[in-house]
């Protein structure tokens, strides 16, 4: 087991050690949370400045998610191999820049194209996932995780209560600029407070870095292509959001820009699957001999991650996206409801990851992290099952108790999730991390394409049943992390970590 790694309790008021580092990382995964949702509760400002369509709208929501997709995998790169210190710093401070561009935008296009640039932000919530990994032992990580989770992921909600206020304080036309500006001044100055403030592990322990930069190493061949599998989803939720904006949908790209996006993206995924035999090439050389078995690892394990953080934060979401209006729609002739009602009802749902996602990673640590995952992910299907049942004949009082009911394993899910992710192999903590959140957004947009075609209560039961097959393949194909994972140092010796 490493040495160096502070065992003793979570104490949360505590600002020293292990306690510091998660303070500092759940702090600035909240800030770049902020910058990349600052603009949305300004839309309205945004829109009457510029004169936008709702096109134009609908343009800059789908480039803030676009490019987090592979920022996700690119950031877990960066941060296994260059360790999170450095990494998240340059991410606030680049972030910044950006958010000033965006801030005093001329005009749309330059709007869209810094909104475009600002979605690599929302990939700061991997780096924090191995630094905290870095810092706790196995059987507090969970919890651990789930802390920096919830609370980080916070910041999306305190930029929409509190930026609004904040523009009208400013005053004038320009309010709108003046309050996006001020998240990207608090990201600027806690990239420095960070990097003065954090190291990549305690003193006494090895940061393990991947050998090469540029795909994940895998120990088999059937995990390669298991692998290469794997990836091909991430390029078609991309797909996906160009045809959103193609002519069969909201007609701002022309058709042939739109083929030409898809031809990069099929040329993008063939390079990456030539990266990922450029790294793992040697598992197919004539003389190869199989992995040490203390350096394997099974590719299955990040696959049943992937998946279920694809049904648990891509729910989540799809869902958060949608809510409000459902809730409007369903409910404003039965019960008067307005669209204010109605926004504050449906917040029930994103609120209470503040408590449930550090109480999924919680119960994994204390009752195994295989057994949580499971029943997570079960009363999410039943949830989401019993969502797809609201109608205008339901109480609201009914409706919100459904929704909780959904809203608590989601949430949940999500810190379970997270629990296993740094118990599968250290070196690679973070590409791990990259692939699993990259995952949660195409779960965003797999299951929002799948509402632009059916009915809201049919989109639950939708995916209530993915969530249903993802439950099953958690039960059959996740194992259970425990015993010791094994990690190579520089000098060749090897280092024995526990995972209980």
């Amino acid at each position: 087991m490493s040495t160096g790694v502070d065992q003793g309790k979570i104490n949360l008021f505590s600002f020293t050690g292990k306690m510091k580092i998660l303070h500092m990382s759940w702090l600035a995964f909240f800030i770049s949370f902020a910058v990349w949702f600052n603009f949305a509760p300004l839309l309205a400002s945004i829109r009457e400045t510029f004169g936008l369509s709702d096109q134009e709208v609908k343009l800059l929501l789908i480039l803030n998610v676009a490019l987090t997709i592979p920022a996700r995998i690119i950031i877990g790169m960066l941060v296994d191999k260059y360790g999170p210190k450095i990494t998240f710093s340059v991410l606030l401070a680049l972030s910044s820049i950006f958010c000033f561009l965006f801030a005093f935008a001329d005009s749309y296009e330059e709007l869209a194209i810094y909104r475009f640039s600002l979605g690599f932000v929302g990939a700061g919530f991997v780096i924090g996932i191995r630094l905290v990994a870095e810092w706790f032992p196995a059987k507090q990580v969970g919890t651990a995780e789930g802390i920096y989770g919830g609370w980080g992921n916070f910041g999306s909600a305190a930029a929409a209560m509190t930026l609004p206020a904040l523009a009208l304080w400013y005053g004038g036309d320009d309010g709108w600029r003046w309050a996006v500006a001020t998240t990207g001044f608090l990201a600027l100055a806690f990239a420095f407070v960070f990097y003065f403030s954090v190291s990549n592990n305690p003193k006494g322990t090895t940061y393990f870095r991947p050998k090469n930069l540029g795909a994940m190493e895998v120990t088999s061949q059937a995990d390669f292509y298991l692998y290469c599998l794997m990836t091909a989803p991430l390029y078609l939720a991309l797909a996906v959001l160009a045809w959103k904006i193609s002519p069969a949908n909201l007609n701002i790209f022309s058709a042939t820009t739109t083929y030409s996006i898809y031809a990069a993206l099929l040329g993008l995924y063939c390079y990456q699957v030539l990266q990922i035999y450029r790294i793992n090439k040697a598992l197919f050389a004539a003389n190869a001999k199989p992995v040490a078995e203390i350096h394997r690892y099974k590719f299955k394990q990040v696959a049943a991650l992937n998946l279920s953080y694809m049904i648990t934060f891509g729910s989540e979401l799809a869902v958060i996206s949608m809510l409000p209006l459902f809730f409007f729609d369903t409910f404003k002739e039965t019960a008067d409801l307005s669209i204010a009602q109605a926004a504050l009802l449906a917040s029930i749902f994103a609120g209470l990851n503040l408590v449930m996602r550090p109480a999924g990673g919680y119960f994994s640590d204390k009752f195994g992290r295989k057994k949580v995952l499971s029943i997570t992910l079960g009363g999410l299907a039943v949830g989401y099952f019993l969502m797809g049942q609201v109608d205008a004949s339901w109480s609201i009082p009914a409706a919100i108790a459904v929704m909780v009911v959904a809203s608590l394993f989601v949430n949940a899910g999500n810190g379970a999730v997270y629990a296993v992710v740094p118990l599968v192999k250290r070196r690679l903590t973070g590409q791990v991390a990259g692939t699993t959140g990259a995952f949660g957004n195409v779960g965003g947009v797999t299951f929002l394409t799948v509402l632009s075609f059916v009915s809201p209560q049919v989109f639950f039961i939708t995916i209530a049943c993915a969530a249903l097959l993802v439950f099953l393949l958690v039960l059959f194909a996740l194992e259970e992390p425990k015993g010791f994972m094994y990690e190579e140092n520089e000098d060749g010796s090897i280092e024995k970590i526990e995972l209980h």
